[in-house]
């Protein structure tokens, strides 16, 4: 009973673990990870991540396109990135005058008012309208040096109307041709947002102060009528946001249980069904040994990696099965050989032949003195193996092949490989769920072989 102390896991290993600088490096990063598992799961309970993740693009509809997360400013040089600002209803920057015009139809003056205060334009402005079919409504854009000037006339034709100024063509031909004969030539792009945000200057710059956007609508029912004004930021949360508006830290949070999950039990489960497979052949011998050694050395001559993708392509799989798919092709790996080696020798030994004489069966033999006094040795690369499995999902969910649903951080790289990120500048988008998998890695990496040192006393002399 005396082998089922693990070296590595009773008190004095830990102490002896916690003396390498790297391990305790390790220990750290691993620690953190699980602390960040532990509050994504608290946060998104069940799976309200992957309801999140899978919404539509109107669940996050007030948050902006492929925005920056905002300690990207550090990286400005001091400019102030804009974050997103909503003027909506109720709000103290919102107000409303309603007279009662002719035929049941009411005229209605709105005026939004906000500070902007920001070094660049918004990523885009749009204007959600709420009322009944048919209403009118013109909208009027006033400056902080008191500049006015029209934007647009709007009918609704739902009882909700989303205007993108951004999108409207005809007004940004009309503003720019105006910007034109007012200071003539200009050095920069007149996008709807420059002009809406500009001082007069040929070179863009933002006039920064109180803004008003006014309307002065015509409408059926003023109790359902109302106007939001939302200015979309470049700079979103901690993570920023993808193409579909998404929060990446959804991904990045809730992805880090699935990643520790994944790559511990696949490593786990491949390291042990090895050892006792291994243990079986070494101790045996024979047709036994012969059968499995032919079995194992086949299983090493196939693509492991190609039938891989192979089977993801023609099944979708979700990533647990995808786990069971990995083991069966892992059981009769190279750990096999290195613990068949270990087991012919410890069948020699003197405590192995007392067990026989005093009619210890070769089951017992096996699971209650062979592994035991093997498994010690193999914990610092089941610890280090761990990685190569937490990147292995992230590959295939890279290359579409991972699982569909859940939001993980290959499946974050997948989403910024399509989109094109590094080739529109946006760096984090690649870079976040780079860095968690390399955390990862280090981590596990530090752990192992540190163990690595302790259970192997002739690495200590090294």
């Amino acid at each position: 009973m005396k082998f089922f102390k693990l070296p590595g896991f009773t008190g004095a290993y830990l102490k002896e673990l916690l003396h390498y600088k790297s391990a305790l490096i390790g220990l750290i990063l691993l620690a953190l990870l699980l602390a960040l598992s532990l509050y994504s799961i608290f946060v998104y309970p069940g799976s309200k991540a992957v309801a999140y993740w899978r919404g539509e693009e109107n669940l996050w509809i007030k948050n902006p396109k492929n925005a920056f997360p905002e300690w990207w400013e550090i990286f400005t040089g001091g400019r102030r990135l804009p974050r997103t600002l909503d003027v909506y209803p109720g709000s103290n920057q919102y107000s409303v005058d309603a007279v009662r015009g002719m035929d049941g139809v009411y005229m209605v003056n709105l005026s939004l008012t906000f500070d902007y205060y920001y070094d660049e334009e918004p990523s885009a402005i749009n204007v959600f309208i709420n009322g009944t079919p048919s209403d009118k409504v013109e909208l009027y854009w006033i400056y902080p040096d008191g500049r006015r000037i029209f934007l647009s006339n709007v009918t609704l034709g739902t009882e909700r109307t989303i205007y993108y100024l951004g999108q409207d063509i005809p007004l940004n031909n009309r503003l720019a041709m105006d910007l034109y004969r007012q200071i003539g030539s200009l050095q920069y792009s007149p996008t709807v947002e420059k002009i809406l945000f500009t001082a007069l200057a040929r070179e863009f710059k933002v006039q920064k102060g109180t803004y008003k956007l006014v309307a002065t609508c015509l409408v059926s029912d003023p109790r359902k009528f109302s106007l939001e004004l939302l200015l979309y930021g470049k700079v979103h949360g901690l993570a920023g946001t993808d193409h579909l508006r998404r929060p990446l830290e959804i991904a990045l949070l809730y992805g880090t249980p699935i990643a520790l999950a994944f790559g511990v039990l696949s490593s786990v489960i491949v390291a042990l069904v090895q050892l006792i497979i291994g243990v079986i052949s070494g101790y045996f011998g024979g047709p036994v040994d012969v059968l499995i050694q032919r079995v194992t050395e086949i299983y090493m001559c196939l693509p492991f990696l190609n039938i891989l993708i192979m089977i993801s392509v023609f099944y979708k799989l979700n990533i647990w099965i995808l786990l069971v798919v990995i083991v069966v092709l892992s059981i009769f790996g190279s750990g096999v050989k290195t613990t068949r080696a270990l087991a012919m020798q410890i069948k020699e030994m003197p405590y192995i032949e007392a067990a026989k004489v005093y009619g210890a069966g070769d089951l017992r033999i096996i699971f209650m003195y062979v592994i035991p006094k093997i498994l010690p040795t193999l914990v610092p690369s089941i610890v280090i193996s761990v990685p190569s499995f937490v990147f292995l999902e992230a590959a295939l969910s890279l290359l579409g092949l991972g699982d569909p649903l859940l939001p993980t951080w290959g499946k974050v790289l997948s989403d910024a490989e399509s989109q094109g990120a590094l080739y529109k500048g946006l760096y984090y988008w690649v870079l976040e769920p780079s860095f968690m998998l390399i955390v990862t890695s280090i981590s596990f990496t530090l752990i192992g072989f540190a163990l690595d040192r302790i259970v192997n006393p002739r690495l200590k002399e090294m």
